[in-house]
């Protein structure tokens, strides 16, 4: 008998809550999806904190999620925090007054964990058969899976999550090459390790979790004039029109991307740093194919057993 499951995934950005009726391994059926554009870490990600305004946004988001949990009549919530919540100095309170309003208990998992629930929502996306390197780019951090048929091979989070490096580096618009190349020797020290690993178990394919990468997905399809653009797993990027889209972002300027339908009013800015960060992993790590899978975290966290929530 399946059991209804909700599932809630609160990010730098974004908060996501998908409802789904699970069977063991499988996802019965997908019963409710939403998600809201919180910014938690916005203003305050760089100095460890969650600012007022991004704080009574996330206690509104999780006071909506909790009328749909009850709504549709969910039998258990599994709900995770990451990079925001779990390095914020005042994570804790927020977590506290979460389960004192809604009864919603939110669990701070670790880079490591938040890598291995990313891993099982993409095996249920992609055909993993040889070895992949799969990239969640995230607001606070950014986790980079190696992996193949038979499981993770190696897995590491790192702090360099898109609203992180837009503060950090993002200084002019469009933005200017002293600022990308501030950005790649940044990424040359932090990344030293995963270019290793990479020697190593040389990826075939490039794996990019949701987020930024729904946003190239959805430009490539208007620049090749496919105007609806839907996937339910996963998309196979033409390399050529990959790079267009991200020529394009690179040299647009905030008005041009808060006016363009393809791209959301939460990554306005942000898919700037998140195309730099992406350009630099398929050059360094001279990976040609690209994949995007729609399922990420949330879904991950639907089949997981690991513990008893």
């Amino acid at each position: 008998m399946p059991k209804r499951i909700a599932a809630l995934d609160l990010g730098t950005n974004t908060f996501h809550l998908l409802i789904a009726d699970v069977s063991g391994n499988n996802i019965e059926q997908i019963v409710h999806s939403e998600q809201k554009h919180v910014k938690l870490g916005e203003g305050g990600i760089n100095k460890g904190a969650i600012t007022e305004s991004a704080y009574l946004r996330g206690l509104k988001a999780l006071s909506d999620f909790q009328q749909s949990i009850n709504y549709f009549s969910v039998e258990q919530i599994r709900a995770v925090g990451t990079a925001a919540l779990r390095t914020a100095e005042n994570g804790q309170a927020f977590i506290d007054e979460i389960k004192a309003s809604t009864g919603i208990r939110i669990e701070i998992i670790d880079g490591a964990t938040e890598a291995a629930l990313i891993y099982k929502g993409v095996a249920q996306a992609v055909d993993l058969g040889g070895s992949s390197l799969i990239m969640d780019i995230g607001g606070g951090s950014v986790e980079f899976i190696f992996a193949n048929s038979d499981g993770i091979t190696w897995k590491k989070s790192y702090p360099i999550g898109a609203a992180k490096l837009m503060e950090m580096f993002h200084n002019s618009d469009p933005i200017s090459e002293n600022d990308v190349k501030a950005i790649h020797l940044n990424l040359d020290a932090v990344l030293a390790d995963l270019k290793l690993r990479s020697q190593q178990y040389k990826p075939s394919v490039l794996i990019g979790s949701a987020g930024a990468f729904e946003t190239f997905a959805t430009l490539c399809q208007i620049q090749g004039n496919r105007q609806k653009f839907s996937v339910e797993r996963s998309y196979k990027f033409n390399i050529d029109e990959l790079e267009s889209a991200m020529a394009y972002i690179l040299s647009s300027i905030h008005s041009e991307r808060e006016e363009n339908k393809a791209i959301l009013p939460v990554r306005t800015d942000m898919i700037v740093v998140a195309t730099v960060l992406t350009q630099y992993i398929l050059k360094e790590l001279k990976i040609e194919s690209v994949e995007l899978s729609a399922f990420a975290l949330k879904e991950g966290l639907l089949l997981d057993n690991s513990k008893s929530w």
